[in-house]
């Protein structure tokens, strides 16, 4: 009998670290890729998950640059830069004039959803991209992966990580030049990057700023009360590996859900409290793309968490903010930068 004695001891011991862990994990989401992969999460959806976008590396440098346009107050460059093995496109805009002692301030610049297939390097967001290089930043404006002549497959936002670590890998790539101040680089993206965005801080919680304009999907579940009217919007054809990946993460793990266990660390909302930097939101009233209840949402669920966010609402504009609040928008965003990157 006596020989029984440590098995059910390890037996018991076992049993009550397994309602222990359940019971943490139901209060916080898990912060180690190491407890991810422990759980009955499949580990070949990890890449999704904040902490294996926290642990793993990003490292980039810029490619050569060919002048695009030289302008009085700034030059822009058509440019590359490696992510993942993958030659991602973007339009970098470098201001004229007396270069500030430790370089200048950056800014990733993500874009919203276009049809891959009809995005170019240098059309669309030219004003926001020329008003924050008026001012003093540096604005690199990436091409997210398989979109223009960038490399790779569109794998889209909402499910997948390929964005956010576009994102990641550009910012690397500014901190690895001799002209930008490699603690002053910031994001600025639009509807379908606000949650590119969100997970970029919480997958990086040291950058130190962001501003977002007519964000969209913070919760996950405000994609389920609010939906996206995006009449641009092209879905990926049936066959497609984006189309295959979401269809066989539905069928692993089910669609999301707040008490699920993988989409807990998938959702940056549940690691608010870790972010360091600060967040500015502008969202017109009138958006009929994104509904403002998504910024409102998010502005809720960070009360009480560590996490500096701020939403500006405007009357008019649109989903783009356009005249005559784009003015407006633009200097807050600029006055916003400038004080949380100079």
């Amino acid at each position: 009998m006596k020989r029984f004695l440590p098995i059910t001891i390890l037996i018991i011991a076992l049993i009550a670290g397994y309602f222990f862990l359940n019971r943490k994990a139901e209060s916080n989401p898990f912060t180690s890729i190491k407890e991810v992969i422990a759980t009955p999460t499949p580990v070949s959806f990890v890449e999704l998950t904040i902490p294996y976008l926290r642990e793993r590396s990003y490292t980039s440098t810029l490619g050569e640059r060919t002048l695009f346009e030289n302008n009085g107050s700034y030059d822009s460059y058509l440019t590359s830069y490696d992510s993942d093995g993958l030659k991602i496109n973007g339009l970098l805009t470098i201001p004229t004039g007396e270069e500030p002692e430790n370089g200048w301030p950056a800014i990733v610049f993500i874009h919203g959803y276009i049809p891959p297939a009809q995005y170019q390097t240098t059309e669309k967001y030219t004003d926001y991209v020329n008003y924050l290089a008026r001012n003093g930043f540096v604005v690199f404006k990436i091409d997210l992966r398989g979109h223009g002549d960038s490399e790779g497959t569109p794998g889209g936002a909402y499910y997948s990580s390929d964005y956010v670590i576009d994102t990641l890998n550009a910012y690397a790539a500014l901190r690895n030049t001799d002209f930008v101040d490699p603690e002053s680089i910031g994001l600025w993206g639009h509807s379908m990057a606000g949650n590119v965005i969100l997970r970029s801080m919480a997958a990086r919680p040291d950058i130190p700023a962001a501003v977002i304009w007519a964000g969209a999907v913070y919760t996950y579940e405000d994609m389920r009360r609010y939906g996206i009217s995006d009449s641009s919007y092209v879905p990926p054809p049936s066959g497609s590996p984006t189309r295959q990946t979401r269809r066989r993460i539905f069928e692993k793990v089910g669609e999301f859900s707040p008490d699920n266990e993988f989409w807990k660390q998938v959702a940056a909302t549940n690691y608010l409290d870790d972010i360091k930097g600060s967040l500015q939101i502008h969202h017109a009233v009138n958006d009929d793309v994104v509904s403002i209840e998504y910024s409102r949402n998010l502005l809720k669920v960070a009360e009480g968490t560590g996490f500096s966010v701020e939403v500006i609402e405007h009357p008019s504009g649109g989903h783009n903010i356009s005249d005559p609040g784009f003015s407006e928008a633009m200097q807050e965003t600029v006055t916003f930068f400038s004080e949380h990157l100079r």
